[in-house]
């Protein structure tokens, strides 16, 4: 495959959630002006660990949408904290700086879906709302 296969998709590398931590979340996550979900998830969380293909799905079908990260709550307590995370998987949804509402525990997909044309409609014009 060659080089603008690769760039116009087709080789493409599929999209991924963001890792954020304690050190890139201003960056990240407060740093950015468009829509942004944010999966906090804890290790040996099983309802985390059910959630993950669905955090990774959403960034691959909303690229260049909406922004999806993950942060470990182990890892980054101090951000956890920030966000007043009490139980994982908590998934933050923000509008730049602001936070939009959350939801904690297992959902499915069709749950996310949803919430994203429902908070990120796409505009008429074929572009999508910032």
């Amino acid at each position: 495959m060659g080089f603008l296969d690769r760039l116009m998709g087709r080789g493409a590398p599929a999209a991924s959630p963001v890792h954020v931590t304690d050190g890139n979340f201003e960056q990240e996550v407060m740093g950015h002006k468009g829509p942004l979900i944010l999966d906090v998830w804890g290790p040996g969380c099983a309802p985390c660990q059910r959630l993950e293909p669905i955090i990774v799905s959403l960034a691959r079908e909303n690229a260049g949408r909406v922004k999806v990260c993950e942060l470990n709550a182990a890892e980054s307590p101090r951000t956890a904290s920030r966000l007043g995370v009490r139980g994982t998987p908590t998934v933050v949804v923000f509008r730049g700086r602001a936070e939009l509402g959350r939801v904690v525990g297992w959902r499915p997909k069709s749950y996310f879906d949803q919430m994203i044309a429902k908070e990120f409609p796409e505009d008429p014009t074929g572009g999508h709302t910032p």
